[in-house]
């Protein structure tokens, strides 16, 4: 994982003390409940994990580009009645025929949320820079919520940057538009389900799943709490896609008491 842990007695970097404006009044609540319930924050401010007091866990699926395994996950939540958290770039809920797959994130009632409008990379991945403007991001974060309305989502209160890499002043900039930042679980090769066939980076799905199995046994805390990642489709160039394996991950988790949750309801601390 790119980002390192908040731990108990240290400063964050994600802003100083001061007058909370109105708008960020529900983004700094989030963060303080979190807080409360042990949720693991980074120095940058980005909540990373959940309370791990209870076996909840909270799948979540990015998308931009590609949606071939819309069908799949939604079919595998729906056998488990487990929901899922969506979040999705407006290009992705712009796209016509990605329209019946969102509908039906709504409609089941999974949680639906943003992932930048254009997939924006917000940071340098070396020295994590800011590459983008306050302008920019605003106006970004601001369509790709426009349109999550549309869908008929209503408002989300968590943001997950695209890349899922941002720095601290990423995070300051989100929370004054009133949105939390939150990011996925480290421990796991969850979200290398992207990688595509014989590029150097390629992770296959039986060694993602053996990755999320072998946290679940490692970890103190198994996988409670987790943000686990991974992404609606994967496109062309990976023709061993996860989604197919999903139901059977999450068949095999349910057999160890975990139950599937919303993001939200992960850090509200209301999955017990």
């Amino acid at each position: 994982m790119f980002l390192s842990r908040w731990t108990p007695g240290t400063r964050g970097g994600s802003g100083g003390c001061g007058r909370v404006r109105p708008v960020e009044w529900l983004a700094s609540t989030i963060v303080a409940a979190a807080l409360a319930g042990a949720a693991q924050v980074t120095s940058d401010g980005v909540i990373v994990r959940g309370p791990t007091g209870s076996k909840a866990i909270a799948l979540v699926f990015t998308g931009h580009e590609f949606a071939e395994g819309g069908d799949a996950i939604l079919a595998a939540l729906d056998r488990r009645r487990a929901r899922g958290s969506f979040f999705l770039t407006g290009d992705f809920l712009r796209r016509k025929e990605f329209s019946g797959f969102v509908a039906r994130v709504v409609r089941a009632g999974h949680y639906l949320g943003p992932h930048s409008d254009k997939h924006l990379l917000y940071a340098d991945w070396t020295d994590k820079k800011t590459l983008v403007t306050r302008d920019a991001f605003v106006a970004d974060l601001r369509t790709n919520l426009a349109e999550i309305e549309r869908a008929g989502a209503g408002r989300p209160r968590l943001f997950l940057p695209a890349f899922e890499w941002c720095n601290a002043e990423i995070v300051r900039w989100a929370r004054e538009e009133g949105v939390t930042t939150v990011n996925m679980t480290s421990g796991t090769r969850s979200n290398a389900d992207y990688t595509e066939d014989g590029a150097a980076n390629y992770v296959s799905s039986p060694v993602i799943v053996e990755s999320i199995l072998s946290a679940e046994r490692s970890d103190p805390n198994g996988l409670s709490g987790f943000l686990l990642l991974m992404h609606v489709g994967a496109g062309p160039g990976r023709t061993d896609k996860l989604y197919p394996r999903l139901d059977g991950l999450l068949e095999a988790l349910s057999r160890r008491g975990y139950r599937f949750v919303r993001v939200d309801e992960l850090l509200r601390g209301s999955a017990r």
